[in-house]
């Protein structure tokens, strides 16, 4: 009888060259009888070889690969449909450019039975660069998801969407798969924050923890490094700062603007003095947008809250803070 019941879920959009690596380090996966692990990849309307490569390995993997698809474009309706066609106990996203270490199903399992309080745990991840990251990469390297925090275990605020793994049963109680507040990528469009919503939110109430022994390495494309590409990615970071703040804001609205306000502009001073510091070492990383386009984002973000219906704005804010903490 199996111990433990993990479903692997891929959310994939027109990457199948990259998704084939990553099926295929799920299939050279080593983990004991005692864990019952599945493989859900959800096609989110791909034009590309998605569905032969997907084919392919529910042919020949040595554990159950199937594919679905979702209609409505976007990371956090993929998800949605991802968590309502499985059933296991622990749900873990992959992303469809990520490749797990050999032993990544195992040590996964062995965390969640070592661990029965943990909602939520995410593990270490490794930036495989496809080229050599130029010197503005490397100054804004928290752009592209790597986790290292140690070789220790240790309970955090919140994990990375690559390599998430999710007690069903915590996610249920957070209230995530009633309703989402959160857009992540839609398409080629980078917006981001959904992840953070879903580690938060279960946080609230479950423990969270950073796993080492689950490694994967995120493969960095060299279409991802280039100055156009980290505008962009920046812009949308920053949208999703201004939001992930707001799940964990007590008070109203009216004071939560006013903070962001004033926090916005101090963002702005902060992104500009690093440019400057940028200018002035002759570092080729310099970039004017690099400095302004988090806060746009940010601006961008503000504006959409404030266009909310206020019944959904007042579910948004503070929705991830602790059951007993007071709210105004």
């Amino acid at each position: 009888m199996k111990e433990i019941s993990i479903d692997i879920v891929i959310c994939t959009y027109n990457n199948a060259p990259v998704l084939e690596k990553t099926l295929s380090a799920i299939s050279r996966q080593k983990f004991s009888s005692r864990i019952d692990c599945r493989v859900l990849v959800v096609n989110n309307n791909c034009t590309d070889e998605t569905p032969d490569v997907v084919k392919k390995f529910s042919a020949s993997a040595p554990l159950s690969v199937r594919m679905i698809g979702e209609m409505v474009q976007g990371l956090t309706p993929t998800r949605l449909r991802g968590v309502n066609s499985t059933d296991a106990e622990w749900i873990a996203f992959v992303d469809d450019d990520c490749l797990l270490a050999e032993d990544w199903i195992e040590q996964a399992a062995c965390f969640a039975t070592e661990h029965p309080e943990c909602g939520a745990f995410g593990g270490q991840i490794t930036l495989d660069w496809q080229a050599p990251p130029p010197p503005y990469v490397q100054n804004h390297l928290y752009a592209y998801a790597g986790k290292n925090r140690g070789e220790k275990a240790k309970r955090v605020g919140w994990i990375a969407g690559a390599g998430m793994v999710l007690r069903r049963k915590a996610l249920e109680e957070s209230g995530w798969i009633e309703k989402q507040f959160l857009k992540d990528r839609i398409g080629r469009r980078l917006v981001s924050g959904g992840d953070m919503e879903i580690s938060m939110r279960v946080a609230a109430a479950h423990e969270v923890w950073y796993n080492p022994k689950c490694k994967l390495q995120h493969i960095i494309p060299p279409h991802r490094i280039t100055r156009e590409y980290l505008r962009r990615m920046v812009f949308g970071l920053g949208a999703s700062r201004h939001n992930t703040l707001a799940l964990k804001w007590s008070g109203s609205y009216l004071t939560w603007f006013f903070f962001s306000l004033v926090y916005s502009l101090g963002f702005l001073g902060f992104n500009l003095i690093q440019m400057f510091r940028e200018l002035l070492k002759n570092q080729s990383g310099f970039d004017v947008l690099f400095a302004i386009n988090p806060v746009r984002g940010w601006w961008s973000a503000m504006w959409s809250m404030l266009r909310m219906e206020s019944a959904v704005r007042r579910q948004m804010l503070g929705c991830a803070l602790v059951p007993n903490k007071s709210r105004n």
